[in-house]
């Protein structure tokens, strides 16, 4: 697991499929579908592939790509769309973040706290 991106989920606007690391099955319910709606409804909107992924730090991107030839895909919505998740959602993605480093990565919750307030 260290030193690699993990998916957390994504969804594909190709295939109409959304996918969620069982490995992380252990998050709240209410988590997984608040995951699922944001994911879904950006493909909805803007078409290609979106994925939610952890990097080797814990830190969460929000990537989106689509094939060579949709002409259908809006690239400029797509960066758009990431900034206003990001903003909305800022709160879920920190403890998203959190999470994965506490629970995951093994950092320890109050190096972590502390940190943040040393911010």
């Amino acid at each position: 697991m260290e030193g690699k991106r993990v998916v957390l989920c994504g969804a594909n606007a190709y295939e109409k499929k959304y996918y969620f690391n069982k490995q992380f099955d252990k998050m709240p319910d209410s988590i997984k579908d608040e995951l699922h709606i944001i994911c879904v409804l950006f493909t909805e909107e803007v078409g290609g592939i979106f994925t939610i992924v952890f990097e080797e730090d814990g830190s969460l991107s929000l990537e989106t790509q689509a094939e060579e030839d949709d002409i259908y895909y809006d690239e400029i919505s797509s960066g758009l769309l990431i900034g206003e998740i990001r903003r909305k959602r800022q709160e879920l993605l920190e403890s998203l973040s959190l999470y994965y480093r506490v629970f995951i990565l093994k950092e320890k919750i109050g190096d972590l706290l502390e940190n943040e307030e040393n911010s």
